[in-house]
């Protein structure tokens, strides 16, 4: 049994029944049976399901969004835009994925080959329930266009998010079985990936999780991606915008209420601009407006579970105790829910072992960095590789940060964000793949090579053909 817990008010929501082995091995059955006849789909069909899944989603976004509200706490502001973004994703790749699927020709010492991207089959995506549709959804819009099948077990809180995207999914016109919401727990995980109708498995969650994950995957040796933990760092430098860079730096604090495995958990500051830096910061902390998420101009509701809060604020005590101060903040709301209010630590040491982990709340982390050398020192000195943000209007700045600091995506002069297009994932203990644009598409995919003789000229098509 499922329950949904609002963070809220930590008031009981709907319940949700765990599948039995009779039931779960049905959806398995059905998963193979979807995969059978999608694999050969036309390119066609998969794009005109997409868009048409897009379409469900833009007539049901306020009711997809609420339920997000009411399951993990996010305002309803980011709720929808959450919802926005997978209705981007879905037609992104009704658009672009005939193209990112196109066969490459190549010469051989012997004639020529093609190389096509054919699907494998089902797919199975662990997720999270910080971003319970997004998370999902740049697994289940590639997965239908590689004509590969999507089995999703979801994070027991956001069962509701799971159901209602399996429905709108079915509701679009997809086959029985090509898309399902796996409502079990994470006992049953290692068997499912045993089973051999499922071809390859991807996580986002924590490193912890990745590690089973991955050795699940290993001893059935299946393919797997790792979407796990970031401490991303975002650096300040002299040339930079002060103001911007720390009304960007809030923003990534306190969006989702810091439960946002990219965005910026340490700021590494250049010493000539340092105070300046943390004032600006500091008083941004302090004026995040909380409240009610369904509230129009909220801009930080609670944390997703009274658990999850007192994690942070724990790991603020040991913070302090390792030397480091609390600036400001990082203090538990006495009411109902999972509340509390965003902090600032200062004077840590990075040798702490606070200091090497995620802060997975609205609490940062800002250190002073000497020069450009010692910044970039300062952020690798994680084992974390996920994201990264550096602010700086000079050049070769830009492009040492872009070469030496080790991660798998930077943003200059802006908030680090996922987008459709360009890819995702980590480096280090932030795990390995690639998800989104053509990168995530191809990853659970079988590339094949079709080799021709030159002997009597071409006798397959070319590629394009």
């Amino acid at each position: 049994m499922f329950t949904s817990i609002n963070p809220a008010t930590g008031a009981q929501g709907e319940t949700f029944q765990e599948l039995e082995p009779a039931d779960l091995e049905l959806a398995l059955e059905r998963a193979q049976s979807a995969y059978r006849s999608w694999r050969t789909s036309s390119l066609e069909q998969r794009t005109q399901l997409l868009s048409a899944i897009a379409d469900a989603w833009e007539a049901d976004k306020q009711h997809l969004a609420e339920v997000a509200v009411r399951e993990m706490g996010k305002t309803l502001k980011s709720a929808v835009a959450e919802v926005e973004k997978c209705i981007a994703g879905f037609r992104h790749y009704a658009e672009h994925g005939p193209r990112y699927l196109e066969p490459v020709e190549v010469e051989t010492a012997t004639g020529h080959a093609v190389a096509r991207w054919l699907p494998m089959g089902p797919v199975l995506a662990i997720m999270p329930w910080n971003f319970p549709y997004w998370q999902a959804v740049r697994f289940i819009a590639p997965t239908i266009m590689a004509g590969n099948v999507a089995l999703l077990k979801h994070a027991s809180s956001v069962q509701g998010c799971g159901q209602l995207m399996q429905q709108l999914v079915s509701a679009a016109g997809a086959p029985d079985g090509l898309f399902q919401n796996l409502p079990i727990k994470s006992d049953k995980v290692s068997d499912l990936i045993a089973d051999k109708r499922v071809v390859a498995v991807t996580l986002t969650g924590s490193e912890g999780a990745g590690a089973k994950v991955a050795q699940a995957a290993g001893k059935a040796l299946k393919k797997v991606v790792l979407e796990l933990g970031g401490s991303d760092p975002l650096i300040v430098m002299p040339s930079a915008d002060l103001d911007q860079a720390a009304k960007t730096a809030v923003t990534a604090r306190v969006q989702n209420a810091g439960q946002s495995c990219i965005c910026a958990k340490r700021m590494i500051v250049h010493q000539d601009v340092y105070d300046a830096f943390l004032e600006r910061f500091a008083a941004g902390m302090q004026a995040v407006k909380i409240g009610d998420p369904m509230e129009d101009g909220i801009e930080m509701g609670p944390l997703s579970s009274v658990e999850q809060r007192d994690t942070v604020l724990e790991q603020v005590e040991r913070a302090k105790a390792s030397g480091a101060t609390l600036l400001v903040g990082a203090e538990k709301i006495e009411r109902d829910g999972a509340w509390m209010t965003p902090g600032v630590l200062i004077d840590i040491d990075p040798e702490s072992d606070v200091a090497k982990e995620e802060i997975f709340g609205p609490v940062a982390a800002v250190y002073k960095a000497r020069d450009i050398d010692h910044a970039i020192e300062l952020a690798n000195d994680v084992p974390y590789g996920l994201g990264s943000a550096v602010w700086t209007q000079e050049a070769d700045e830009i492009e040492r940060f872009a070469r030496d600091i080790e991660s798998g995506m930077t943003a200059v002069n802006s908030l680090l964000a996922s987008t459709p297009e360009a890819p995702f994932g980590g480096v280090k203990l932030s795990g390995h793949g690639r998800e989104l644009g053509p990168w995530g598409l191809h990853e659970f995919m079988n590339l094949k090579a079709v080799m021709f003789a030159a002997e009597g000229g071409r006798t397959g098509p070319k590629a394009g053909d």
